[in-house]
């Protein structure tokens, strides 16, 4: 096995690989997840974070050290990024920072909103809108939500690239595109707004979430804890049919430590969108931030 340290989600952590792996595709897929993924020399740290080792799928967890096995054609693939991108979930979540399944972009001002909401709901193309009204881009459907020493919150940079379907082509895979112009460094989070955009929907309008609902904090607890559980991660990589058992990655620590940062939501301007188009959302947003 040989040690590297690898840095991705915003996090850094030493990772033993099996010697001789092929990881170009890996580093390929540096676009697909927030911080990119690199690896670079492991340094004088010893204490391995993630271990993956060719074999059967399977994931084991102890309280330091996640142990992946996956098998070769997975391990080469971009699985091998994915797979260790939430393997570090837990390293995350220590250092108080979460993955999120959103959307970001900063305001004109330089401040991060939070755009909330289920697949379909229309955050990528509302972003897309904003962006044309002079916002930044911080990130298409995953991005890092963290928890700074005075208990301010704040957005780091997600997932820079977004899968957008040309209207014409309803059944055709959505391309990727880059998202420009895109934030280098993190910006304090000021709102959050969860979106549902329908084209049968009302004028748009903004109801606040605040105070939030059971429902609501039900949602952000599943939201919060979607990648410390590895759901999304299948391990036999993308040409065979996924495998994905739920990751015993989560702690009692780190639970608590959600359950306030939900609580520390609850403390920001939190609202629902409703708007029959994704630039009908878009006028409303700039508006009400400018």
């Amino acid at each position: 096995m040989k040690k590297a340290r690898i840095t991705t989600g915003h996090v850094s952590a030493v990772v033993a690989l099996p010697d001789g792996l092929d990881t170009a595709a890996a580093c390929a897929a540096s676009r697909s997840l927030p911080g990119g993924w690199q690896l670079g020399p492991h340094g004088s740290a010893s204490q391995v974070a993630v271990e993956v080792t060719i074999g059967a799928a399977n994931v084991v967890a102890d309280p330091h050290t996640v142990r992946l096995w996956l098998p070769r054609q997975a391990a080469t693939s971009a699985t091998l990024a994915y797979a260790t991108y939430t393997a570090l979930e837990r390293v995350r979540q220590q250092q108080r920072m979460v993955t999120v399944h959103a959307t970001a972009l900063h305001t004109p001002a330089g401040a991060a909103v939070l755009l909330l909401g289920a697949k379909g709901s229309g955050k990528t193309t509302t972003a897309l809108a904003l962006a044309e009204r002079g916002w930044l881009h911080a990130g298409d459907d995953l991005v890092v939500l963290a928890e700074s020493d005075d208990g301010g919150l704040a957005v780091w940079p997600g997932k820079p690239t977004a899968a957008v379907r040309d209207p014409l082509q309803a059944l055709a895979p959505k391309p990727l595109r880059d998202l420009e112009p895109f934030a280098a460094d993190p910006a304090p989070l000021v709102w959050i707004v969860r979106l549902a955009v329908h084209p049968s929907g009302p004028a748009a309008s903004l109801t606040s979430a605040v105070p939030l609902s059971a429902n609501e904090r039900l949602r952000l607890h599943e939201g919060l804890a979607r990648y410390i559980s590895g759901l999304p991660t299948p391990l036999t990589g993308t040409a065979s049919a996924p495998y994905g058992p739920v990751w015993p990655l989560d702690t009692p620590a780190c639970a608590r430590w959600r359950t306030g940062l939900i609580a520390a939501l609850n403390g920001h301007r939190f609202d629902y969108l409703y708007a029959p188009t994704p630039d009908a959302a878009a006028d409303l947003l700039a508006k009400e931030a400018s």
